[in-house]
C-alpha cells in the first residue's frame, strides 16, 4: 500500500522516466537472449572456421618449413637436388611431340610424292606436242 501511494504521488516526468527505464530493461533482456543465441551459433560456426583456419595455417606452416629448409641449405652452400621427375616428364612430352611431328611430316611427304606422280610433263620442243601445235 505504501509503495502504491508513492508511485501515484510522483509527477508525470518521473513516471515517464520510470516507464522508459522498464522498457529499456526489458529490451536489454530480450537483446541479451538474442545475443546469447547469436553467440551460440557463432561459437558453432567458429569451430568450423577454426578447423578450416587450422588446416590453412598447417599447410602454410608446412610451406614455410620447406622454404626455411631450402634457405638453410642455400646458406650452407648445398645445391638443391635436381627435379628428376620434372626432367623425365619434360623429356617424355618432348618425345611424344617429336613423334607426332615426324608422323605428320611423313604423311605430308607421301601425299606430295603421289601428287608428283600424277603430273604429266609436256615437251614443248617436239613438233607433234599438243602445246606446240598451232591451230
Amino acid at each position: 500500500m505504501f509503495g502504491t501511494n508513492l508511485v501515484d504521488r510522483r509527477n508525470k516526468p518521473e513516471r515517464i522516466a520510470d516507464q522508459a527505464w522498464q522498457q529499456l530493461v526489458s529490451a536489454v533482456n530480450a537483446a541479451g537472449d538474442s545475443v546469447r543465441d547469436t553467440a551460440r551459433s557463432a561459437r558453432r560456426g567458429g569451430h568450423r572456421l577454426g578447423d578450416e583456419a587450422g588446416d590453412l595455417v598447417g599447410s602454410a606452416a608446412d610451406e614455410a618449413r620447406h622454404r626455411a629448409s631450402l634457405a638453410f641449405d642455400a646458406l650452407a652452400g648445398r645445391r638443391p637436388a635436381l627435379p628428376w621427375t620434372l626432367l623425365i616428364g619434360a623429356a617424355l612430352v618432348g618425345a611424344a611431340v617429336g613423334w607426332a611431328a615426324g608422323t605428320a611430316a611423313r604423311a605430308a611427304g607421301s601425299r606430295e610424292d603421289r601428287a608428283a606422280d600424277d603430273i604429266e610433263f609436256v615437251d614443248v620442243d617436239r613438233p607433234n606436242s599438243p602445246v606446240g601445235q598451232d591451230g
